[in-house]
């Protein structure tokens, strides 16, 4: 098991602490294999703590369990360094074919170190899948809200393949609910995309623009309703723009215990019963 702290003997040298685990020459093999060799003879003092995450990991696996628990073992460690030790233990677990139990809170690493990700709350799983999965098709409003960001709308499933938001009909590819039920509408921030007012589906002013390097983090503000959009496409606070979704923007998800509780730019207002200013691109509704 290897845990947040390293844990590591402070009176003994990296070579020393993964010599406790297995002495002779698979200590010596893991120390080249994780990159410490050069740092053998040195204290957990003396090194990074980049250095001290290898020398933890190295102790851990010397001995080829069958499964390795690990306990946010980067959450210590700097930005740059977590994601450069996150590639250094997905090569050392293909290395090494030990299954790898990894527990974390930070998003990004669970979709970058993962096969098989497990989604739990309170000790309860919420949802098992591929990364691709859990972010694609989450289950619920919880699922959704951790693995990503996510604008979590209240709808209604008119029918197959038609979804209503804020009184408008909209194509959407879910199938399989009841006719007219009612439903959690998941668009995540990329999947919408900036248009002129002319040509949105819905239109709203922009509130706040935060330069993320390759992205733009835009609020939108559609008349009291908040959505977060990620765009490359710069657009100043107090604009007008128009946004418009394609059907496969559009994720639906059951009503669970989780419904309205997750999402700060998503949470419902009724000042959005009556249509905005721009032309609509969605389906009209029957008469």
């Amino acid at each position: 098991m290897v845990f947040q702290e390293d844990r590591l003997l402070p009176w003994c040298t990296a070579e020393q602490n993964i010599a406790i685990a297995a002495p002779g020459t698979e200590a010596a093999f893991w120390m080249e294999q994780s990159g410490i060799a050069d740092a053998r003879q040195k204290l957990p003092d003396e090194l990074s703590g980049g250095m001290r995450r290898r020398v933890a990991i190295a102790r851990a696996i010397v001995n080829r369990p069958q499964v390795l628990l690990l306990d946010e073992p980067l959450g210590a460690l700097d930005l740059k360094l977590r994601k450069d030790m996150q590639i250094e233990l997905k090569r050392i677990q293909q290395q090494v074919g030990i299954t790898f139990i990894y527990v974390t809170h930070d998003q990004e690493e669970a979709l970058t170190m993962s096969d098989t990700i497990v989604v739990m709350d309170k000790g309860c799983i919420q949802q098992i899948g591929t990364p691709e999965d859990i972010y694609n098709e989450p289950k619920n409003a919880f699922v959704a809200d951790f693995i990503g960001e996510s604008n979590i709308i209240d709808g209604i499933m008119r029918t197959d393949g038609v979804v209503e938001i804020f009184n408008r009909r909209f194509q959407c590819l879910d199938k399989g609910f009841a006719k007219d039920e009612p439903v959690d509408v998941v668009i995540r921030p990329e999947d919408i995309d900036i248009v002129p007012v002319e040509q949105g589906q819905l239109t709203g002013t922009v509130t706040e623009v935060t330069f993320k390097g390759m992205h733009y983090d835009i609020i939108v503000d559609f008349k009291g309703f908040k959505w977060l959009i990620q765009t490359t496409d710069f657009s100043p606070v107090g604009a007008r723009i128009g946004v418009k979704i394609d059907p496969d923007g559009f994720h639906i998800m059951k009503k669970s215990r989780y419904s309205g509780m997750f999402g700060d730019y998503s949470s419902y207002s009724s000042e959005y019963d009556e249509l905005n200013e721009g032309p609509e691109e969605g389906i009209e509704d029957e008469e």
